[in-house]
């Protein structure tokens, strides 16, 4: 049973290429597979048999497809880019206005965009009420059209990625994907390639902890690290010594030995600072609360008189305890862990159980020893963190060397955690068993979701079933399957992580704060919406035509954003000294776009960088003296030495061009700014705002009242005291000799509130006065859209060729050359993409096959993406392509806005080693083909297109 997204397991199968196909079977060949093309087994089988059309066409099944995923993908980037123009609404038909009077579907420029309005946003639940004059007219399009002409700056300005532009690439490629898996081809034949060796297997995220928790074999960005033991050192302060804990660190990194470090708590909270200055702007998870707690634990020793099995080191200390019960290792895994522990012995062992002795030893500090450990893995996830110059630092400075006792307190550490994680998988198993005996019921349950019009049958039952034990047998199954889910997430969550222990104290402690009967009264008798509603006029208000109070508080913070990018303009223009230079940058950052296009691609021809293309342009004024441009060209190769030499002398020179490319970004971002801000003065903003609130925000307020939402606080507040109770319970008693018990523990707790949340779920629906019912249409459509296509029929990709070649738009010959290759592309880009992921895997010590893998989780695999129409290939090649295409991670740029006042010629660096990075990581990836003769056909594409999009 395959696991739910987070984790994805590579599985070698035969190393051969599949072809696959998009269900169709075309007419007249069911029943006869001999008609059907054969798949190929291989690229050399694939090339030859694949080569020939079928009857009567002009193009194989896999030439069909990969030209209309050209075509498709040319026209959403085209449509995608447009959007920034002004004229883009206009051009989209009903409900916008058109300057050119009405648009019908079939002319419009934008045919796939305007069906996606059409079919999936106007006729959204709460969209659907807006009315076409007042709210899209009047409002929308006049406030988009308003913000296009801002032209706020893009990420070549910035010289960073821009987050519109990172959402602009993963929306492309969501409608091309949209695109692709939904609009068939008119033949039936068409057909997809894909490496069969690459079985991808989604796994939950609670098979994930289990490998993040290992204490070996776990690496992170070129770092191995494993907080291993605990020792004390002594400390002399003014007369006396005072004992302090210090955390055991392996460290181990490719081509280096393995060392230790010794780490103090308070070094921890050095290094998150120096990480906060060293990256400024990111986002740094909180470092673990300090943990003063010991956790007890059971080993069996050797009998007799063996002085090496007794227990000496200061961190782990013999208790004397004597009782007798055994016990698992998961003590670890919560706060305040008490429960006793051991390793059982082999039962077949010939020795006899007499030589055994207990050794109740306490493990010093051991749960802060396991959030640390998550804490530094959580950091090095990062990749800037990972490299930067304070983790280096910490992970490597000072290694110490241990002794015998420090080595056996490693011993006893990386005994339990190797426990911890065993009873974890087996916590896992069992939960998957019991989720196997309901498999029968999913499989029903998955049919009947994904048939037409399942989303409504199931919300139909929900709202006339009162109790889960009325609903149907397969809905009683599927709510059963759920229980198990939830229990084995509240366990993962709260006992498995290494982090568990902090979350748990955290949870306990917001539960402890909230005063749930005084919110539940509050909820009761308040009405929202009019609160809302006045609040709004509060801030909305505009008394004689004055400003509002929200573009009041608005504007004075972009003002002060406005006024902070002043001052470092002032001071930038006092150290370049040049009020010509100074000028002129104002001036393009002012300029017109076509301006600025011009000044950009002289740049771009000329290969210099864009400030040099702005200085000694003639398109702006002032006009530069030879003089002028002489200085500002050795300062651009000063500059070049200095960020790629890192040459003091000529950093020294180089700072005049480092001025003046601070001075660029400060221009720019105050004017986006200013930009903003005038967007929020204008009327139509707040007018469109009030109204999407309307359209939104009351209709979930009456649901809200009608249901009597209040009651299910005290619901809430009853599931939250019994689940720490639960896991108050687990973290105290041995259940290791049953790991039934466990489960069933979890289990149970879901099961009794599981009626007061579907009682919830069903008060809702009930007095939702149709909206749930619309939802759930709206969600049929698009699911109609994937699996069946548009109404408007199938794209005949064959008669698109050959009337193009006919009208000798394109030649053939040169035209199949294309589309061979971009077959041939997809081809040796799938294979790229598996050789880096099974490279990936290999340097992190990861293999498929591995004993370490956890068993699969319950309930995983239910639905596939197939099911609701979107081919799992293409969805791959989505990834692939966001993967490939995007060069910075979302981290990467995440601390660019805080650099602004750094030093730029370490930003440059940085800057470029980023993309050097990049071209590192993608150092050998297919380079997609020229396409020339293909683009001939876009004009009747786009007719074609345009009518089969048309209803």
């Amino acid at each position: 049973m395959p696991g739910p997204a987070h984790l994805h397991e590579v599985k070698a199968l035969n190393g051969t290429i599949e072809t696959i196909g998009n269900g169709a079977v075309p007419q007249g060949t069911a029943g006869n597979p001999s008609l059907l093309p054969t798949p190929p087994k291989s690229t050399e089988n694939a090339t030859s048999q694949d080569s020939i059309p079928p009857p009567g066409h002009a193009l194989t099944g896999k030439q069909e497809h990969y030209l209309k995923r050209e075509l498709l993908s040319q026209q959403v980037d085209f449509e995608i880019s447009e959007l920034e123009s002004t004229t883009a609404l206009q051009r989209f038909g009903a409900p916008f206005r058109s300057d050119y009077g009405e648009v019908a579907p079939v002319d419009s420029d934008l045919p796939i965009l305007r069906y996606i309005f059409v079919h999936h946003v106007r006729n959204f639940p709460f969209l659907d009420q807006a009315r076409e004059k007042e709210f899209w007219q009047d409002k929308l399009q006049v406030f988009l059209e308003l913000f296009a002409q801002k032209h706020i700056s893009s990420s070549e300005d910035r010289l960073e990625e821009s987050k519109r532009r990172k959402l602009s690439i993963k929306a492309k490629k969501l409608v091309e994907l949209m695109m692709v898996s939904g609009i068939p081809t008119a033949s039936g034949y068409e057909e997809r390639i894909r490496f069969s060796e690459l079985e991808v297997v989604d796994r939950g995220a609670q098979d994930q902890g289990l490998l993040v928790n290992a204490p070996e074999g776990h690496a992170i960005n070129g770092w191995d690290v494993n907080v291993a033991g605990v020792r004390t050192t002594s400390v002399k302060r003014t007369v006396r010594y005072h004992q302090h804990a210090e955390f055991l660190i392996r460290v181990r990194r490719p081509g280096t030995p393995d060392h230790y470090v010794g780490r103090r708590y308070g070094e921890f909270s050095k290094l998150q600072k120096q990480l906060r200055t060293e990256l400024p702007g990111k986002v740094l998870p909180p470092l673990p609360r300090k943990n003063k707690n010991s956790t007890v634990s059971t080993f069996l020793g050797g009998g007799g008189d063996d002085d090496a099995s007794s227990v000496s080191s200061a961190s782990t200390q013999n208790t004397g305890m004597t009782h007798d019960d055994s016990g698992s290792l998961r003590s670890l895994m919560g706060a305040g862990h008490r429960r006793v522990a051991s390793l059982q012995p082999d039962r077949s062992s010939p020795r006899a159980s007499s030589e055994y002795r207990r050794e109740h030893v306490t493990l010093y500090r051991e749960d802060q020893r396991v959030s640390l450990r998550a804490f530094l893995r959580t950091y090095l996830q990062n990749p800037q963190v990972a490299g930067s110059k304070a983790m280096e630092t910490f992970l490597t400075d000072n290694p110490v060397k241990l002794n015998e006792e420090e080595r056996e307190d490693l011993d006893r550490r990386r005994a339990m955690d190797e426990k911890r994680i065993e009873e974890q998988k087996r916590f896992y198993e069992i939960a998957r068993q019991r989720a196997k005996e309901l498999d029968v019921y999913m499989e029903r349950f998955r049919r009947d979701i994904v048939e037409s019009n399942g989303l409504t049958r199931l919300f139909k039952e929900i709202r006339e079933k009162e109790r889960i034990a009325d609903l149907t047998m397969e809905y009683q199954k599927f709510a059963e399957w759920l229980r198990i889910e939830v229990a084995a997430t509240i366990y993962h969550l709260f006992l498995a992580e290494d982090n568990s222990p902090e979350l748990f104290a955290q949870a306990k402690r917001i539960h402890s704060m909230i005063p749930y009967s005084a919110l539940k009264q509050v909820i009761r008798f308040a009405n929202p919406a009019m609160v809302m509603s006045g609040v709004l006029d509060l801030f909305l208000a505009q008394p004689f035509g004055a400003r509002s109070l929200a573009q009041r508080v608005l504007g004075m913070a972009l003002n002060d954003g406005i006024r902070t990018f002043q001052k470092s303009i002032d001071s930038l223009v006092t150290k370049i000294d040049d009020a010509a230079f100074c000028e002129k940058l104002q001036r393009f950052v002012n300029a017109d776009e076509d301006t600025k296009n011009i000044i950009r691609n002289e740049s771009v021809v000329d290969g210099v960088d864009l400030i040099v293309a702005i200085l000694k342009s003639d398109h702006l004024d002032p006009e530069p003296t030879p003089e002028q441009v002489g200085k500002i060209f050795n300062a651009y190769v000063a500059w070049n030495n200095a960020v790629d030499n890192v040459d003091d002398e000529m950093k020294a020179g180089a700072q005049l061009f480092a001025y003046l490319k601070q001075l660029l970004k400060m221009y720019t971002r105050q004017r986006d700014k200013a930009m903003m801000l005038a967007v929020i003065e204008e009327p139509v903003t707040l007018q469109l705002f009030r109204d999407l609130f309307t359209i939104f925000y009351e209709p979930l307020v009456r649901v809200y009242k009608s249901a009597n939402v209040y009651n299910s606080v005290t619901d809430f507040a009853a599931f939250a005291d019994d689940m720490f109770r639960v896991l108050d319970l687990a973290q105290r008693q041995d259940v290791s000799a049953d790991p039934n018990q466990t489960v069933q523990s979890f289990i149970d707790l879901c099961a009794r509130h599981q009626d007061n949340f579907y009682k919830f779920v069903h008060e809702v629906h009930v007095h939702d006065n149709g909206l749930f019912g619309q939802l759930m249409g709206w969600l049929e459509g698009i699911l109609e859209f994937l699996r069946h296509g548009p109404k408007g029929g199938k794209l005949d990709m064959n008669a698109l060729f050959q009337g193009a070649v006919e009208m000798h738009q394109v030649d053939k010959a040169a035209a199949v050359a294309e589309i061979d290759n971009l077959i041939r592309w997809q081809e040796e880009r799938k294979k790229w993409h598996h050789d880096k992921t099974r490279q990936k895997m290999a340097a992190d010590h990861q293999s498929s096959s591995s004993a370490t893998d956890p068993p699969l989780t319950p309930g995983s695999g239910t639905f596939r993406s197939s099911d609701f129409g979107i081919n799992e290939v293409d969805l791959a090649d989505m990834n692939d392509e966001i993967a490939g295409g995007d060069g910075s991670s979302g981290s990467e740029s995440a601390d660019e806005d805080g650099v602004e006042n750094a030093d730029p010629i370490a930003a440059e660096r940085k800057r470029r080693a980023r993309k050097q990075d990049h071209l590192r990581r993608s150092a050998g990836e297919p380079v997609k083909p020229e396409v020339k003769q293909l683009k001939g056909m876009r004009e009747g594409f786009l007719s074609m297109l345009r009518m089969v999009l048309a209803d």
